[in-house]
């Protein structure tokens, strides 16, 4: 028996779907059939368990192409991902309570969207780090040839959370050690550079003649070869790069931030540090094509990864198994269940604090569409994904900053 779903569609192309046991809604379906019918897409469209509606494209599939990228399948939080480390700290150092400690985090990390997204006062550490990168020059390279990507926040925003459903957190492992965990991306500037080639592809596409139909306006896409191409790929390339950085800032100052409670405590060596929103080139059935993971992880042979849950839910740290026909990937979380807006029709803030009971974290009306109930069931989501990943740590969250 297959550890997969085979999906042939009505029109062309094939779906490969690690979706048994959760349930995957129609306009989502009919997103994987648009995207699985074009006929750059290599191979075949492999979909992982957290799979939901998205722009475009879903959140949660895995795009193999040939020759062409889609610009909107990438998204405009590009380079989001996940970065994680364990500490020397048990269970038992905790204080009683955990609000001293969010806090601490949250006067460290400036969060949420708007001004109060970036730091008033750059950092020291965050402006070395952005000198040394190389990501200022390439920034301006860049602009040269694209003039409306205007940022004057990248400098002002790295080693920040942003909002929606990025956060900082706190967990224990089942050994009782404290990790540190957090979920973030390219910020304001990659969201510029998303949206701006976005709209570049859907001028493209107006005065492209084809011999076939594209479904989706924002299936619009730049073929190898054509500056354009050329240009994404570069200013993508930036986006990604400024983001994983971002995450190391950020994490430098979570820890920083804790030794305000807990004086003495270490690190691992390494920290594992993975995107779930990007594009790359790499080599899968015989061809090399560029794999866009919109909302999921790599999981090549013995490759760690960060599964999250949502707030109040587990978490896991995952090596991956080398799965050829999810082209070395896993799932980036649990998926939403519903939109924002139907969160917050169906519950309330009594609802979200009794999900979240035990979880040091915001209790108010601004953060209940981001409630575990409005998310798919974890345990169901892992379990489809068995064949792709090994659990190597399950944790939970004690502490969770939210933008």
């Amino acid at each position: 028996m297959s550890d997969f779903e085979v999906i042939e569609t009505a029109r062309g192309g094939t779906i490969k779907a690690w979706v048994k046991g959760v349930p995957v809604e129609p306009a989502a379906r009919n997103q994987l059939e648009n995207v699985a019918g074009l006929p750059f897409v290599h191979s075949h469209l492999a979909v992982m368990p957290d799979v939901h509606f998205g722009r475009g494209a879903t959140v949660g599939s895995v795009i193999p192409t040939k020759g062409a990228i889609i610009p909107a399948a990438v998204g405009v939080d590009i380079g989001c991902g996940m970065m994680a480390i364990r500490t020397s700290l048990k269970a038992d150092h905790l204080p009683d309570t955990l609000k001293p400690v969010r806090r601490a985090i949250e006067r460290a990390i400036p969060v949420g969207n708007g001004k109060g997204g970036s730091h008033k006062h750059v950092p020291a550490m965050a402006e070395t780090k952005l000198k040394h990168s190389g990501l200022m020059d390439r920034f301006d390279r860049i602009r040269e040839r694209h003039g409306k990507i205007k940022s004057a926040t990248y400098t002002t925003q790295l080693g920040t959370l942003g909002g929606g459903n990025h956060f900082i957190e706190l967990c224990l492992d089942e050994a009782g050690d404290v990790w540190v965990m957090l979920h973030s991306g390219s910020r304001g500037t990659g969201n510029r550079i998303g949206t701006y080639f976005i709209e570049e592809a859907r001028r493209a596409l107006e005065t492209r003649v084809l011999g076939y139909h594209v479904p989706d306006r924002d299936l619009a896409f730049f073929v190898e070869g054509e500056p354009l191409f050329d240009d994404y790929v570069e200013a993508v390339g930036w986006a990604q790069d400024y983001a994983r950085l971002n995450r190391e800032v950020m994490m430098a100052r979570v820890l920083m931030a804790l030794r305000e409670t807990f004086p003495s405590f270490t690190t691992d060596k390494h920290a594992v540090n993975c995107h779930h929103n990007y594009v790359e080139k790499e080599h899968h059935f015989g061809a090399d094509v560029w794999v866009t993971r919109k909302g999921a992880v790599r999981a090549g042979e013995g490759e760690l990864g960060i599964i999250p849950g949502s707030m109040g839910a587990k978490s896991f740290i995952v090596r991956g198994k080398g799965h050829a026909d999810s082209f070395c990937s896993c799932s980036h979380g649990a998926g939403r269940a519903m939109s924002r807006t139907e969160a917050r029709k169906r519950f309330t803030v009594d609802d979200h604090i009794a999900a979240t009971d035990g979880v040091e974290c915001r209790k108010d009306g601004g953060v209940v569409d981001e409630t575990p109930m409005a998310y798919k069931d974890i345990d169901a989501v892992m379990a489809a994904q068995s064949s792709l990943v090994d659990v190597v740590h399950t944790l939970r969250q004690v502490v969770c900053v939210k933008g």
